[in-house]
């Protein structure tokens, strides 16, 4: 039976964003816009077994991405680049995403989801940089 990611979820601490959006190759000005937009996102996931719809809301920006684990599905990475991703059980409590761009060159994109009692881990990734994200379950 696999973990329970369903709920709503508030983030209690960032580290490495700015980093990961320069690794993107976004600019400045839109870092700091993305940065202060993404100081609070508002995170609702729904699970029914291995089928996910996660929703994350900022005040610029809303993503909503429905997925099975072990079946590919069609999403865009944190800068809005259209890849294609597969999401895997990488061990009993963590799902580990592998994005694969579909049209431009860009760094090696993923994400991971971990349930550590009430908080998710999220964690971005751009070739060797890391962003982490740690929420509180609401």
């Amino acid at each position: 039976m696999p973990p329970n990611f369903a709920g709503t979820w508030k983030m209690k601490s960032s580290e490495n964003f700015d980093e990961l959006l320069k690794a993107l190759g976004v600019n400045a000005m839109l870092r700091k816009v993305a940065g202060a937009a993404a100081a609070k996102p508002h995170v609702e996931i729904r699970q029914d077994g291995e089928q996910f719809y996660i929703k994350t809301s900022t005040s610029v920006r809303t993503t909503e991405i429905n997925f099975r684990i072990g079946e590919e599905f069609d999403e865009e990475t944190v800068d809005g680049r259209k890849c294609k991703s597969l999401a895997t059980w990488e061990t009993e409590n963590k799902i580990y995403c592998k994005q694969t761009l579909l049209d431009q060159d860009g760094p090696v994109t993923f994400w991971s989801r971990e349930l550590r009692g009430d908080e998710l881990i999220l964690i971005f990734g751009a070739n060797d940089v890391v962003c982490t994200r740690i929420y509180m379950r609401e």
